[in-house]
């Protein structure tokens, strides 16, 4: 498991690396067009936020744990964010096609994570959308024959890699420093949360995952497999705990 200062160093690296050759002409198709243009304005919205909540939480919470260098992990992990939101946008404003100042999908999961200040809460949430973020920017780059949308959807999905082991190692320290009533009865809060997750997106994005050759019920068993990768390790965690 890494140090904050070892993801500082992680973040501070690949800020420097540029995977996306913007020389190229877009060329999506019409078909591609209808399939996947509104999601990808939908994504593309999600992925410019501010961080200024979760940065909130983030600074509150590495006083809790003395670690002043975790802010600045969290501040380039948003600025991570931001370049995929920034690509996407590029990628809209070359092809002639609007950017998005309101979706539905992005207000109901932004209410969610703002009800709740705790960074527990988002680190969970954040998981969820970079678990489900993998599907996605796969079966986008799998679905569009366009080179230049191909190598953003590469890039994200390199990022999204280091991001949901970030988040995962945060969730765990976090689950093992609460009490033991935390640690049995928060998974499974954890769990209602996902899976009210997995389909309300799948319905946003629903031509995407298609086209990307994912139906609901392959969407579904891919998205399990994640959640036991990931949110499974805390029940794991639970149950060793209790026995000791």
């Amino acid at each position: 498991m890494k140090h904050s200062q070892d993801w500082l160093n992680h973040f501070l690296v690949n800020s420097k690396i540029s995977r996306v050759n913007w020389n190229q002409i877009p060329r999506l198709s019409a078909q591609e067009r209808t399939s996947l243009l509104a999601s990808i304005q939908a994504w593309q919205l999600g992925e410019t936020s501010d961080g200024e909540h979760l940065l909130k939480a983030a600074l509150k919470y590495s006083k809790k744990i003395n670690d002043p260098i975790y802010p600045s992990v969290v501040r380039l992990f948003i600025k991570e964010e931001q370049k995929h939101g920034n690509n996407l946008g590029l990628y809209l404003d070359l092809l002639g096609e609007e950017r998005l100042t309101h979706n539905w999908g992005d207000s109901l999961f932004r209410l969610v994570r703002y009800a709740f200040g705790s960074m527990g809460i988002w680190t969970a949430s954040v998981l969820i959308v970079e678990s489900i973020a993998q599907l996605f920017f796969q079966c986008l780059k799998d679905a569009t024959s366009c080179p230049l949308l191909k190598e953003i959807c590469t890039d994200v999905l390199i990022d999204e890699a280091h991001h949901i082991q970030f988040q995962l190692e945060r969730m765990i320290i976090i689950f093992n420093s609460k009490s033991r009533f935390h640690r049995l009865v928060f998974p499974w809060f954890y769990k209602l949360l996902f899976h009210l997750t997995v389909p309300v997106v799948s319905f946003a994005h629903s031509p995407v995952f298609v086209a990307g050759g994912l139906d609901y019920k392959a969407y579904v068993q891919r998205m399990n497999h994640k959640y036991d990768k990931t949110f499974g390790r805390l029940n794991l965690e639970s149950l060793t705990k209790w026995a000791s």
